[in-house]
């Protein structure tokens, strides 16, 4: 849906992919690229991106307050305390999506979460340190130029696989670096470019 005439923001330009449904405008204007610097938010990510897997991100932006609701405010310290049984009372609940592996994948990710919390002091300086603990900066012109993973990502998927995480592979974790602001995937003509920039560290 285009902004209306009257909107201040009309004469902006937004990548393209955020014009489709009301709530990816509003997601890409306040989030999508904005660095990431705590664990809760990272995990939220992490939760709502393993979600995703086969889906779009419409049906969890939707779903996003279901989720919210079903994992404690995505606190991971409380979902990494629930009992694998409990995967049975959340594939009841229509605010998420009811996948059995997705399910249990989000309550072991909390857990593996806690362990490099544990190893290294933080999730966020585990991953920010992928990309040296600065945002890559990158400058396209057309969407087409994105990549769907780098070897970045691929390095990532393969160190946290190898840590125990679930159903975050190499393309599920590019989108996470883009959502999380490790990378700043915005068009160089969207006014959201410059203006993450303003938020790194």
């Amino acid at each position: 849906m285009p902004v209306p005439p009257e909107s201040p923001l009309s004469e902006q330009f937004r990548c393209p992919w955020c014009l489709g449904f009301e709530g990816y405008r509003k997601y890409h204007d306040e989030e999508w690229g904005v660095p990431v610097y705590t664990d809760k938010k990272h995990f939220e990510f992490l939760v709502l991106e393993s979600a995703q897997a086969g889906l779009n991100w419409a049906t969890i932006l939707k779903k996003r307050e279901g989720y919210r609701k079903a994992f404690s405010d995505f606190d991971y310290q409380q979902v990494a305390e629930f009992p694998d049984s409990y995967v049975e009372t959340l594939l009841e609940d229509k605010g998420i999506i009811r996948n059995r592996l997705k399910i249990a994948a989000a309550i072991n990710n909390a857990r593996k979460l806690i362990e490099i919390q544990n190893e290294l002091g933080s999730f966020t300086s585990y991953i920010w340190n992928f990309v040296g603990g600065k945002p890559i900066l990158n400058h396209w012109s057309d969407l087409s130029k994105a990549p769907a993973t780098t070897e970045i990502s691929d390095k990532l998927a393969k160190d946290m696989k190898k840590r125990g995480f679930k159903f975050l592979g190499s393309t599920t974790l590019y989108a996470h670096m883009q959502a999380t602001g490790l990378v700043n995937d915005h068009l160089v003509k969207c006014f959201r470019h410059q203006e993450v920039q303003e938020y790194v560290r």
